[in-house]
Order: C-alpha cells, then sequence, then structure tokens
C-alpha cells in the first residue's frame, strides 16, 4: 500500500500517511498555458493505492484524477482508493428543470468507473440515504466529522448552545450536542439564490451562553452571516462557528466576520487559516477497516 497526493493536499496526506505507516509518493503536475494539465506518476507504483486529493475547485481537479487514475492502472496499479475528504458535485441530485445535468450521478458514476473505494467526509447529500446510490460501487464510503467537531468544542466552551442552519441539519447538530452535552437549537432556512437566504430562529435565550453556528459546509458565507446577525438581534454578543468544508469562495470569510462571528472554525478537508481540525484519524481508522 502506498499513497499517491497532489501538491494542494500534501499535508493532510503526509499526516495520514504517518497514521498508516505508509510510504508517501507525490504526483507531478503541470498546467499548459492553454489550461491543459499533465500528470506524471512514479512509474513503480504497488498493487494497492491510495489518491488523496479534496475536491473542492473540482473542474481541473476531476480531470487530473481521471488522468491519474487511468495511468496508475497502466503501471500496475489493481486497486485504486480514492481519499477526497471535500466531494464535489454532490448537491445537484435532480433535474430541477428539463434539460438540466444531475451531476452528482453522472460525477459518481465516473468515480466509481475510476476507482475501488471512494472515501469522503459529510458530504453535501439530500434526497438520498447513501453515498452508493451516488457512487454505485461498495465501497463508497460516507464517514464525519462530528465526533471530531464535538471533541474540540468541548475543549473550547463548559458549555454552548449549537445551532444549525436548516432541518437538514438536525440529525447531525443534534448528534454532537447529545455526545457533549449542549443544548442545541435548529433554524428554518430557504435559500432563494447563491447568495440569498431567508431564515428564522426557534424561540430560545441566546443571552447567556455562547452559541456557535454548526454547518457541513460555507460556500458564499452568506448562511452562516444571516444566522449571525439574527442571534445579534436576539441578544447574543458570543457568536461563533464551526464548519467541516470550509469553501469560503470569494468574500465569505470576511463577510462572516463581519457579520459578527466572533471565529470560524473548520476540519482540514481542506486547506484555509480557519483549519485547525484534522482528519487523519479518521481518515486511517475508515481505510484500516477497507
Amino acid at each position: 500500500m502506498m499513497i499517491l497526493a497532489f501538491p494542494d493536499y500534501l499535508s493532510q496526506a503526509q499526516r495520514l500517511a504517518v497514521r498508516l505507516d505508509v510510504p508517501l509518493i507525490e504526483a507531478a503536475v503541470h498546467h499548459f498555458p492553454d489550461g491543459e494539465s499533465l500528470v506524471r506518476l512514479p512509474t513503480l507504483l504497488p498493487e494497492h493505492l491510495i489518491i488523496c486529493r479534496s475536491l473542492n475547485q473540482p473542474n481541473d481537479k476531476l480531470i487530473e484524477l481521471m488522468l491519474c487514475a487511468t495511468t496508475a492502472r497502466e503501471l500496475g496499479a489493481k486497486r485504486l482508493t480514492l481519499v477526497a475528504p471535500y466531494l464535489s458535485y454532490m448537491r445537484q441530485d435532480i433535474a430541477n428543470r428539463p434539460g438540466e445535468a444531475v451531476s452528482q450521478r453522472i460525477i459518481g458514476r465516473l468515480l466509481a468507473d475510476l476507482f475501488d473505494d471512494v472515501l469522503t467526509v459529510d458530504p453535501h447529500l439530500h434526497r438520498i440515504s447513501s453515498l452508493t446510490q451516488a457512487i454505485p460501487i461498495k465501497n463508497a464510503i460516507s464517514l464525519t466529522a462530528a465526533d471530531e467537531m464535538g471533541a474540540f468544542l468541548k475543549q473550547q466552551f463548559k458549555h454552548a448552545i449549537l445551532l444549525g442552519p436548516d432541518s437538514e441539519s438536525k440529525q447531525w447538530v443534534g448528534a454532537i450536542a447529545g455526545k457533549i452535552g449542549f443544548d442545541y437549537a435548529i433554524a428554518t432556512k430557504n435559500r432563494l439564490g447563491d447568495r440569498q437566504v431567508e431564515m428564522a430562529l426557534p424561540n430560545k435565550d441566546y443571552r447567556n451562553n455562547p452559541v456557535v453556528i454548526v454547518d457541513d459546509m460555507a460556500s458564499t458565507g452568506r448562511t452562516l452571516a444571516k444566522a449571525a446577525g439574527l442571534l445579534q438581534a436576539a441578544g447574543s454578543r458570543d457568536i461563533y462557528a464551526i464548519v467541516t468544508h470550509a469553501l469560503f469562495c470569494g468574500d465569505a470569510y470576511i463577510h462572516i466576520l463581519n457579520a459578527g462571528v466572533k471565529t470560524v472554525w473548520s476540519t482540514d478537508s481542506i486547506d484555509h487559516p480557519s483549519s485547525c481540525i484534522q482528519l487523519d484519524a479518521l481518515l486511517a481508522d475508515a481505510i484500516k477497516a477497507l
């Protein structure tokens, strides 16, 4: 077994390699002036190759994964395991309008054709209950960072209120709160567009405890900012946020902080200044269980 890392996920892959006590090699990637990618792998590969790369900013990365996986097979790899802590193209699971591509199904099929195993963390799934419905292979494994995030929050606070931004977060936020003994509340949300959301908080006293907004991902930051504004209006002055995947597109991070969030914490599924919760132990245990 060996880990193949890409430069944009190298430090996380190195920690995973140490956990598994396996060697690590790095893929070389060159971008031509016209945007095409050149991927070069070491010529001596083991039968089982673990390819590590989170799929934020996915379009170039998916092409490079396809080049990598195909070349690895040609070089003798028999089993390919993809470790992609952030998995892109999972939100579009139906055609909302005639003619729309159902990207979850298409990208899922692509990954199933390339890899024997796919491991990810807290994928953004809506209307399906299992990752194997999106990626039709036996070992399409969805992990959760709930324990890691809960343990981190327990180190920061003696007690806090956890706020989930929408009904989809209830089961996840409730599980974190239950494990560490914190209260929680779930807001109602209606998304009007990529950068517009409506939200309402449940009736609760938010004035006497820190409030931590908990979400699986932050892209534009508008959901977290909206929640922070409502919490301030409800009397809260001690507001934080914790997310699994710190996408933070454009001005998202600054927008969240300007909205009144004191600190944002995230896992290291994506490199970002807020990334402080490491996932290598979670990922290593899952790989050992394969």
